[in-house]
């Protein structure tokens, strides 16, 4: 059985007539019969019933109708797996990255290299509004974001749900909230100073931990103005129990920023987490965008998100 057969098949089944299928094949009639012919012989049974002057599917027809489209699929699928691959040798992936996805963006550059081994991955780090703009522009094919974005419907853009991120607090190690195992309540920290990123640089997590505090029955004493990570991670470091700062990390960052003066706390309190999205071009998004969010699911998950 040749898929040349199958699919000169189908096409007279939905027409029933030769004629109009071969004009819709772009071939003769006579090739088309003769195919079916050969189709028919290999079954063993007829396809069609030409006894009358319109053609009609037999009963063997009817049901190997469904199976047949089926073949066709499967061939389609097969072929779409090869030209994406196909287009993904060779090329260069522009993925915007940002600070804190730590583990999660190992896990995907290491599946995305089984993927597409002849794909070189050229990460931009730049401020969440500057990737979604180089996304929207086409000079990054994708790029990661925390929490849903403002207007997530403008700049022409789709938003992937990928996983989600848990926060852990960063506290000195010499405080008693560092000595006792397990979780944290937010409430523990009502009386220390926050430090935490200006609204305008991070909108999604300055607004989480601001509204999880308000939740928590108080409203976050603000430290010193924040720096760069390591450096509000130094002074946090540096503190006691008399002059405490704290901060909110991503977990899978906080596994890489290891020192015995910090201790990252998870919380009790349900909802600090925000999601991680990947942007895309809505009209156009860049080839092989499956084998990248086939990448990107979590481990043990029940698979890729979506690319619908």
């Amino acid at each position: 059985m040749e898929l040349r057969q199958v699919r000169y098949f189908v096409m007279v089944a939905q027409e029933l007539h030769f004629g109009q299928a071969a004009e819709r094949l772009h071939i003769v009639q006579s090739a088309v019969s003769q195919q079916i012919r050969r189709l028919e012989r290999e079954l063993a049974a007829d396809l069609f019933d030409r006894s009358s002057r319109q053609v009609r599917l037999t009963a063997v027809g009817e049901r190997f109708l469904p199976e047949a489209r089926a073949l066709l699929a499967a061939e389609e699928r097969a072929r779409g797996v090869v030209a994406e691959m196909a287009h993904s040798r060779a090329g260069t992936l522009r993925l915007g990255t940002s600070t804190g996805l730590g583990t999660h963006l190992d896990r995907v550059l290491d599946a995305y290299a089984g993927l597409a081994p002849e794909t070189t991955v050229d990460l931009v780090a730049a401020p969440a509004r500057e990737r979604l703009d180089q996304v929207a522009a086409g000079t990054l094919d994708a790029a990661f974001v925390r929490g849903a974005p403002a207007g997530s419907g403008r700049d022409g853009l789709r938003f992937v749900p990928l996983w989600q991120d848990p926060l852990v607090a960063a506290v000195p190690a010499r405080h008693p909230l560092a000595a006792s195992p397990g979780t944290l309540a937010l409430a523990d920290l009502a009386g220390v100073p926050l430090v935490l990123t200006e609204r305008r640089h991070n909108r999604a997590l300055f607004d989480l931990v601001v509204a999880a505090c308000q939740d928590a029955g108080f409203e976050p004493l603000p430290g010193p103005r924040s720096g760069s990570l390591e450096n509000t991670l130094t002074a946090i470091g540096a503190g006691g129990p008399a002059d405490a700062l704290w901060t909110v990390v991503y977990d899978a960052h906080a596994r890489r920023l290891s020192t015995p003066r910090v201790a990252y706390l998870p919380f009790r309190n349900p909802g600090m987490e925000l999601t991680t999205y990947l942007a895309v071009h809505r009209t156009q998004p860049p080839a092989g965008l499956d084998l990248l969010l086939r990448a990107c699911a979590p481990t043990g998950g029940s698979g890729a998100p979506s690319a619908a």
